[in-house]
């Protein structure tokens, strides 16, 4: 609508959101040029994937396992930062889901890949989940060993050494404990928060089995981005995922979040490969916009051991680039989404810092 007056001025609000936006445009343009699928594959392999002839896809009543395609596949992690890190998180007793869900960025995101910067995603309360997702290779046991009570503080002594300005903290399921572990959880982004009030902190966090307290606990306790997985499409939800982790239950954890501090970012992340079809995914993608999620991010599933699910499709490169086009034409603040892209993923980081201390710098 055209301002029919010529006095008109506008709000102060309105010239801080239009600042905020152009920042946030710039921000894009910046990730643009960072770390993209290319920075994860070796010089040598071919780019040109559609040229690609393997078998991608499981037809129904194939039971065999498909051939890894040549864009998933990694180097063996090694180098003497990540021998050094690796080192350092033995001395803290500390886990990570680097290791435990054999991601296969590990060897790129220890070593410090072309930046050299050394990043990992703690994992809390011990590498024993008391939840068995067959998408998972970390341990399981209904009655897991007690909370380390100098994890909070080991935690945040490692953090303030690597010298990051982004941290991401994840844990396992601990249902066997009243309050999910939030309490413990909290408590670790309060010790890093106290040596470096301007680092950014991410959790990732489990759903508490919908307890409202818990997720107030993490909401509240001064945490920069609140994420927890989605996983999968509700259909596949009920095959993929434990028992007590639900769809609904997961879209209302991060809805309760956002309720209870509008403030945080949220984020979700959702496995392709798992026999889900395009309408499925879109509408994953919508209920997660429905419920105030900021950030998505788009992966593929790979099978860690041969007691897991079987890959039903392997995701093509130019696929994962439709859905991050329709991540932004949903209205996500930022959609990563390639083959390797993981819950923690350091374009995803950069963006979101970016985004989080232009909200400080501006007061938006």
């Amino acid at each position: 609508m055209l301002r029919k007056s010529l006095n008109f001025m506008p709000k102060r609000h309105e010239l801080q959101q239009c600042a905020y936006s152009s920042k946030l445009d710039a921000i894009r343009e910046k990730l643009r040029e960072g770390p993209g699928l290319g920075d994860f594959i070796s010089e040598d392999r071919p780019k040109n994937w559609d040229d690609y002839e393997g078998k991608l896809k499981r037809e129904k009543g194939e039971s065999g396992r498909l051939r890894l395609p040549p864009w998933l596949k990694t180097s063996i992690p090694t180098g003497s930062k990540f021998s050094a890190l690796k080192e350092q998180l033995r001395s803290l007793k500390l886990s990570t889901v680097c290791e435990e869900a054999r991601c296969p960025n590990i060897g790129e995101c220890w070593s410090g890949g072309k930046n050299g910067t050394s990043t990992a995603t703690i994992m809390l309360m011990g590498d024993t989940c008391t939840r068995g997702c067959m998408f998972c290779s970390v341990k399981t046991s209904r009655a897991p060993p007690p909370l380390d009570p100098d994890e909070p503080r080991n935690t945040a002594k490692a953090i303030h050494e690597w010298g990051l300005g982004y941290i991401v903290l994840t844990s396992v399921d601990r249902d066997d404990l009243p309050d999910g572990g939030s309490t413990h959880f909290a408590e670790t982004v309060r010790e890093i928060k106290n040596q470096n009030s301007e680092i950014l902190v991410e959790c990732l966090v489990p759903d508490f089995g919908g307890n409202r307290d818990s997720v107030e606990t993490i909401a509240l306790c001064g945490l920069d981005v609140f994420a927890h997985n989605i996983e999968t499409v509700e259909r596949l939800t009920p095959f993929v995922r434990d028992k007590r982790a639900r769809y609904r239950q997961s879209l209302k954890v991060l809805e309760t979040a956002k309720e209870i501090n509008p403030d945080l970012i949220t984020k979700s992340s959702i496995m392709l490969g798992l026999g889900e079809t395009d309408q499925e995914v879109e509408q994953t993608m919508k209920d997660l916009k429905s419920v105030g999620v900021d950030c998505v991010t788009l992966g593929q599933y790979m099978q860690p051991t041969k007691r897991h699910l079987k890959v039903a499709e392997y995701v093509t490169p130019a696929a994962f680039e439709r859905w991050q086009r329709a991540g932004a034409a949903l209205g996500f603040l930022y959609t990563a989404s390639g083959p390797l892209v993981r819950s923690s993923y350091r374009a995803g980081e950069f963006f979101v810092a970016g985004l989080l201390r232009d909200r400080r710098a501006s007061g938006v």
